[in-house]
C-alpha cells in the first residue's frame, strides 16, 4: 500500500520499521472546549487508518493524546473558577462521551500531558545536556533552533518566515526570537509542577515528543494530525526528538485537511464552529461519517447546508435496498468478493475513502437491478457491503431500525413510492418507454420525479 508522506511530499510504499507491526501516533484534542466537527473528522480518520492497517494484517499500536494543560485550559479555569486539572478531566469526560456517540474506536494507548510530567522533564534535561536547549533567567526553558540545522524540513519554512503566525513571548529571555518554549515558569495562581528550573508546566510541543518516546522508543512509523499542525507543532516535534536521538523520528507524516463552513475556515472568532453534540442531534453518526469521508482525507471539507442532509438521504436509499434484499432473501448468507477487493484497492492508495464510497453507487445500482430480477445475488452483495464498509463505520445498524430512526420525514403516499420504484427499475433496465409512461403516471398523481446518479427525488407539484 502507498501513503502520502508530508515530509517527502510524495506517495511512498509503506514499509514498517518492524515487519508486521506498526507504531502510530495522532495528535488529539486540547481540552479547553467542546469537541467540534474538525476534532471528529480527525478522530474518525486515524481510527479508520488503524483499522485498515489491521485488515492488511499489521499489528497496530495506536496512541492518541489529550493536551490537558496549556494556556487556553488555564484561561478557562480562571473564567469558570474550576481548578485547571478538574476542568480538564471534566472536558475529557464530555469529549469521550461524544466520540462514543460518533462511534470512534478507542486507541491502544491514551496519553495525557499531566501524566507524563516526569518524562517531559527528563526529555528537556537531556536536550539541555546535548546543547539543544537552554534555561532562561525567568525560569522558562527554550529549544535553541539554531542548534538544529535541519529545522524547517517538514514545513519548508526558513528562519525569515518562521515567526509568521507564531505567537512570540518573552523575547528578552531568548537567544533568538524563533526559539520556542519547552518549559514555562508558573505565574501566580497557575497549575504547576516542581522542576530543576523552578515551578512550571510543559510547553505545548514537548509533550508529544516526550510521550511518544516513553510509549514507543526513539522512532515510530506514522505520525498524524491536521494540516494546521505542520507548523509549528510538528516541525517542533521533529526538532526536539531528532536533536535528542539523532534518528529519524517518524517515517511517515500524515496530515488531514481542515473543515470549512460555506467556504470559510471554521473558527470560534467567526462564530461558525459546529459542535459534534449538536450535529448528532440532527444526523446519524453514519451520515456524518459518509459526508466527511466522501472527499480524500488530505483535502478540506466544505460544510454546506446540504452536505449532511444529502448524506442522510443517500444512506436512507442504500439502507432501503439492504432491507429489501434481506426481506427478499432472508436465508442467503454468502458474500461478494469483488466488493471487498475494490475497497482494499481504493484504501491501499493513500486511504482513498472517496473512491471507496463512490464505488457504492454502482454497487447499489446493481443490487436494485438484481432485486428486480429476483436474483439472490442482491443479498450476497448487501451482505458484503455491510461487512466491508463497517470498517468506515457504515451500515452497522439494523436496516429497518435505521430507516425508522433516520429516514427524512416525507408525506409521500405508499402508492406513489411504489410507482416511483417501478419507474426506477425500468430505467435500470433501459426500458425508456415504460419509464416515460410511469413519469406521466406520477405527474397524474401530483408528483414530479427528478433523476440523480444514485436514484431519484419526488416533489409534490
Amino acid at each position: 500500500m502507498k501513503i502520502y508522506n508530508s515530509l517527502t511530499r510524495r506517495k511512498e510504499e509503506f514499509v514498517p520499521l518492524e515487519q508486521g507491526k506498526v507504531k502510530m501516533y495522532a495528535c488529539g484534542i486540547t481540552v479547553s472546549g467542546e469537541a467540534h466537527v474538525g476534532h471528529g473528522f480527525q478522530a474518525i480518520l486515524y481510527d479508520i487508518f488503524r483499522k485498515f492497517l489491521e485488515k492488511q494484517g499489521y499489528q497496530v499500536t495506536y496512541a492518541r493524546n489529550y493536551t490537558d494543560v496549556d494556556d487556553k485550559i488555564i484561561a478557562r479555569s480562571l473564567e469558570t473558577g474550576i481548578p485547571a486539572d478538574e476542568y480538564a478531566k471534566m472536558m475529557i469526560q464530555k469529549i469521550d462521551a461524544v466520540m462514543q456517540k460518533l462511534d470512534v474506536g478507542e486507541p491502544t494507548l491514551w496519553l495525557k500531558a499531566t501524566e507524563n510530567i516526569g518524562n517531559i522533564i527528563s526529555f528537556i534535561q537531556e536536550l539541555i545536556e546535548k546543547g539543544h536547549a537552554y534555561p532562561a533567567e525567568n525560569g522558562d526553558v527554550y529549544f535553541d533552533v539554531d542548534a538544529f540545522p535541519a529545522y524547517g524540513q517538514l514545513s519548508g519554512r526558513d528562519k525569515e518566515d518562521m515567526l509568521d503566525g507564531v505567537r512570540v513571548e518573552n523575547d528578552d529571555c531568548k537567544k533568538h526570537p524563533y526559539d520556542f518554549a519547552l518549559w514555562k515558569a508558573a505565574k501566580p495562581g497557575e497549575i504547576s509542577w516542581d522542576s530543576p528550573w523552578g515551578k512550571g508546566r510543559p510547553g505545548w510541543h514537548i509533550e508529544c515528543s516526550a510521550m511518544n518516546r516513553a510509549a514507543f522508543g526513539d522512532r515510530i512509523d506514522i505520525h498524524g494530525g491536521g494540516r494546521d499542525l505542520i507548523f509549528p507543532h510538528h516541525e517542533n516535534e521533529i526538532a526536539q526528538t531528532e536533536a535528542l536521538t539523532g534518528k529519524r523520528f517518524a517515517n511517515y507524516w500524515l496530515h488531514n485537511g481542515l473543515i470549512k463552513v460555506n467556504g470559510q475556515k471554521m473558527s470560534k472568532s467567526l462564530g461558525n464552529s459546529l459542535l459534534l453534540e449538536d450535529l448528532l442531534k440532527s444526523y446519524s453518526c453514519e451520515a456524518i461519517k459518509f459526508a466527511l469521508l466522501s472527499k480524500g482525507y488530505r483535502g478540506d471539507v466544505n460544510i454546506t447546508d446540504e452536505l449532511f442532509p444529502d448524506a442522510e438521504k443517500t444512506l436512507t436509499r442504500f439502507y432501503g435496498l439492504i432491507l429489501a434484499a434481506e426481506q427478499a432473501f432472508p436465508k442467503e448468507e454468502g458474500g461478494y468478493e469483488p466488493i471487498d477487493k475494490a475497497f482494499d484497492e481504493a484504501m491501499s492508495d493513500d486511504f482513498n475513502t472517496a473512491l471507496a464510497l463512490s464505488d457504492l453507487f454502482g454497487d447499489f445500482k446493481e443490487v436494485s437491478r438484481l432485486l428486480a430480477a429476483n436474483d439472490p445475488a442482491a443479498r450476497r452483495m448487501t451482505n458484503q457491503i455491510k461487512r466491508t464498509y463497517s470498517l468506515l463505520g457504515l451500515f452497522k445498524m439494523d436496516a429497518a431500525e435505521y430507516l425508522k430512526t433516520y429516514s427524512p420525514k416525507e408525506d409521500i403516499p405508499e402508492d406513489v413510492k411504489k410507482v416511483a420504484e417501478e419507474r426506477f427499475r425500468a430505467r435500470l433496465e433501459k426500458d425508456w418507454k415504460k419509464s416515460d409512461e410511469l413519469r406521466e403516471t406520477l405527474k397524474g398523481m401530483g408528483y414530479a420525479v427528478k433523476d440523480a446518479k444514485d436514484g431519484y427525488t419526488l416533489t409534490k407539484i
